[in-house]
């Protein structure tokens, strides 16, 4: 595909320009099952702050249900709630006293981001398809991310924030890709029509769905060479990685 007069290209930042890698993150075990997470660096501070009242069985248990919750909400209405505000949830289900859960909440996600943004990085062949795409296109980013400070250091991580023009994280909106307005808000920050982006995710439903919604074009990002859900209109470019887009596009 040519470029089609594209003025601007939009990206999707996990799994399209960064990569975070959980084998990074600490081992546990919940409930018969073992998995990485954040939750063992967040039990000293728990402990430290609840002392004896503090159970980790009873905080993943709240959690749990919080993440259920925040999911249904999510895939039902398209919002984004926030890290923070996860936290909270998960705080006042065990019974923390009101004066405690927002200071408690912030530290928990200072720790649980802070970790999160150690385990993150941009692979240098996607740097250098940035550097290249920015020759000849304005850039910009949308993000479905829960924290908006987070994801913004992210993007200063990368060494390429300069490069774009807009960075739009879901947790600043309290709006979801593929909810419409994600993507007009983006597009407004621009100053461009639908038909002059090119947008550049990895997930069908939230990035695909979400641009041929607002009649953007759409390259897609294949890591595993599936084939692409019926049901959605497909997109106009299919390639494994970000790497390969300025190739495609000629540039």
């Amino acid at each position: 595909m040519a470029d089609a007069g594209f003025k601007a290209i939009i990206l999707d930042l996990f799994d399209t320009l960064v990569t975070w890698n959980p084998a990074l993150l600490p081992m546990m075990s919940w409930r018969g099952r073992e998995f990485r997470s954040t939750a063992p660096i967040l039990f000293p501070i728990l402990a430290e702050s609840l002392g004896e009242r503090f159970d980790p069985e009873s905080f993943m248990d709240a959690q749990g249900k919080v993440y259920e919750e925040i999911f249904a909400a999510r895939a039902r209405d398209e919002i984004e709630i926030s890290c923070s505000e996860r936290f909270k949830r998960t705080l006042d289900r065990i019974g923390v006293e009101p004066a405690l859960v927002a200071p408690l909440a912030e530290r928990l996600r200072l720790a649980h981001m802070t970790r999160v943004r150690e385990v993150t990085a941009a692979p240098a062949p996607r740097l250098d398809a940035v550097r290249r795409l920015h020759r000849h296109y304005r850039l910009g980013l949308l993000s479905n991310f829960d924290d908006a400070a987070t994801g913004h250091e992210i993007m200063h991580d990368t060494g390429i924030r300069e490069l774009f023009d807009v960075v739009v994280i879901s947790a600043e909106l309290g709006l979801r890709k593929p909810h419409p307005e994600a993507f007009r808000h983006t597009l407004d920050a621009l100053g461009l029509a639908p038909h002059e982006v090119l947008f550049v995710g990895d997930t069908p439903h939230e990035d695909v769905l979400g641009a041929k919604r607002m009649g953007i074009h759409v390259a897609w990002i294949n890591k595993h060479r599936k084939p692409f859900p019926e049901g959605i209109v497909a997109p106009e470019i299919e390639i494994g990685d970000l790497a390969e887009l300025p190739d495609r596009l000629g540039c």
